[in-house]
């Protein structure tokens, strides 16, 4: 039995200051631009405003990249265009340089964390600093068998708490949350259709390499058998990321978590997040009021769970490659509302008396 008590993040939660909020609409109105004319930025400004406590908003000036790790037992049974246990190669090609995260965070000069919670491969094939938090060695195969031993989940957890808490006391003031998983979107599958009630096929995509129609065929049937044994555990969130979810997601749960606890607004990026973040929805029901979604990666698993949480995709570019790229492209966009919420003037204000002409009388 865990020691885990999830049901504390509901107390500790609160929601951005509405009060601060209405401050920034108030100032939004004030500007020489009319309100409304620059679409989403506004209301990304005022949340932004809200988030910090601050009118007018602070510059986004330390985002930093996390991404989780890990490989999925369930890409065993072909789900995946990528081979079971490969991601940790694609780790090795993001700490190199030679992913498109890495090519987008340089160009940004934003700083990119890789945190190892489950791959299956050798730690010391990658720094001590991204293979610290390792759980375990790949998860189990979640058609058949728990992801996690629940021991391992609540370690997994509070290795996100763990890692917000870094995050934030170093002075993070916004986060791109992403995975580097091989079959991560499977089990995310599993957790959206589990909490939002629905069947294997209205969840299963393509992934990040489009698999084909009979790869997609396996992935629908393993998300189908996983969901069996999800439903059982839907009452406790730990437990089911126990049982259908993994080490690397069980960490990005509990690092969405504790990020709203500390206030850090996190962007998120594809599926993956998607189903961490509605996992944490239903731990705290506040926690999606710090969260941004980038874009509409076109995988229905993350559509739906975007909907149940009512946030709606910063860009639609149909990009599905993840690890972080698509948050990174939807950074700027928020920068950009920072900016324009902080330093567009406001109109003059009229003089209470209007200046008076008169013509001149003669004497």
């Amino acid at each position: 039995m865990s020691s885990l008590n999830l049901d504390e993040f509901t107390d500790l939660i609160e929601r951005p200051d509405g009060g601060v909020r209405r401050d920034a609409e108030a100032r939004r109105e004030r500007q020489i631009v009319p309100p409304g004319s620059l679409g989403r930025l506004d209301d990304l400004g005022e949340w932004l405003a809200a988030a910090q406590s601050a009118v007018p908003v602070r510059p986004i000036e330390q985002p930093r990249v996390v991404l989780f790790a890990g490989d999925h037992g369930i890409a065993e049974r072909g789900v995946s265009a990528r081979s079971a246990g490969s991601a940790g190669e694609l780790v090795r090609e993001v700490l190199e340089g030679g992913r498109p995260v890495s090519v987008l965070a340089r160009r940004q000069g934003v700083p990119v964390r890789v945190v190892d919670l489950g791959l299956d491969c050798d730690p010391e094939s990658l720094p001590a600093d991204v293979v610290r938090h390792r759980v375990r060695r790949g998860s189990g195969c979640i058609d058949v068998e728990d992801a996690l031993a629940l021991e391992e989940a609540e370690a997994a957890f509070r290795a996100g708490v763990a890692l917000a808490d870094e995050e934030a006391d170093s002075g993070t003031d916004l986060v791109v949350l992403g995975d580097v998983s091989v079959g991560g979107t499977t089990a995310a599958g599993v957790l959206v259709a589990a909490l939002c009630g629905t069947d294997a096929s209205v969840v299963t995509g393509r992934g990040g390499l489009a698999i084909d129609d009979l790869a997609w065929m396996r992935k629908c049937a393993a998300i189908r058998d996983a969901l069996r044994r999800a439903r059982p555990v839907l009452g406790d969130q730990l437990q089911l990321l126990a049982t259908v979810g993994g080490a690397d997601l069980a960490a990005m749960t509990g690092f969405l978590l504790q990020s709203a606890v500390r206030k850090t607004p996190v962007i998120l990026d594809g599926v993956v997040t998607a189903a961490c973040a509605l996992v944490g929805q239903r731990v705290a029901f506040r926690a999606p009021d710090w969260w941004l979604a980038a874009h509409d990666s076109g995988e229905p698993g993350q559509a739906k769970a975007l909907d149940r949480m009512a946030l709606e995709p910063l860009l639609s570019h149909g990009a599905t490659v993840g690890e972080g790229a698509g948050g990174l492209l939807a950074l700027p966009l928020v920068q950009a509302a920072a900016a324009l919420a902080a330093e567009l003037p406001e109109r003059p204000k009229a003089s209470e008396e209007p200046e008076e002409n008169p013509e001149e009388k003669p004497e």
